[in-house]
């Protein structure tokens, strides 16, 4: 398996990463450290139940009511604003713990405004499935892409704008769907306008969404039977 993955790999370490432009490294937003305690410390207050629905990711998850928009209490949220591939590396045994029956992942948006290349996020969202495979084998994986963005906006926070990057690691994460056994959701014709960029009237600022845009998400996901 792994040297699959590695050949598979390959073509993408050829891409030329740009050096990180604005800032450095790995690095992150002042606010994000209290805000993924608050998250954790409401996390470990819920009943450990199994059997369920889970959708895991940064902000764009977080601000989605799944639980309403399913009408299904028992559906978790396991969204952090500002959280990348290796933040959900570091708190998966939560998601292990409960042994979910699906689960919805979207990662990477985070990853790219902080200048981690391409390969190297596809290589940790590979971690994360690698990982939940192994420890909770009857889980369903929904590997969700990378949304649009749309830097002509007003408020538009511009250490994301590097749009180029997201087709490249979708491209990944849908190439590597059947070889590691996960189910891959193109959710960007569900989005974009005419120019290929995220629709004015689905978001606030060009990166995160509308209330509206979450119903649009999950009447897809109920269409395709994903849910």
């Amino acid at each position: 398996m792994k040297y699959i993955l590695l050949l598979l790999l390959f073509p993408v370490f050829a891409y030329a990463q740009k050096r990180p432009s604005n800032q450095s490294l790995f690095d992150t937003i002042p606010f994000i450290p209290d805000h993924t305690i608050e998250r954790l410390e409401i996390f470990k207050k819920q009943p450990v139940t199994k059997g369920g629905i889970i959708f895991l990711g940064n902000s764009i998850t977080e601000m989605g009511n799944w639980a309403k928009l399913l009408n299904d209490t028992t559906v978790l949220n396991r969204g952090i604003g500002g959280d990348i591939t290796y933040g959900v590396l570091k708190r998966l045994d939560d998601i292990i713990n409960r042994q979910p029956k699906k689960l919805f992942i979207l990662l990477g948006i985070n990853d790219i405004g902080k200048d981690i290349p391409e390969s190297v996020i596809a290589y940790n969202y590979f971690k994360i499935i690698k990982q939940v495979k192994e420890k909770s084998p009857a889980t369903t994986i929904y590997v969700q892409s990378i949304l649009p963005l749309n830097p002509t906006l007003n408020n538009f926070p511009q250490h994301y704008d590097k749009g180029e990057h997201i087709p490249r690691v979708n491209a990944m994460l849908k190439a590597n769907a059947a070889i590691m056994g996960y189910t891959y959701i193109n959710l960007q014709p569900l989005f974009v306008d005419a120019q290929n960029r995220l629709d004015a009237k689905y978001t606030y600022e060009g990166l995160h969404l509308k209330p509206e845009a979450y119903v649009v998400w999950v009447a897809y996901l109920k269409k395709m039977k994903y849910l």
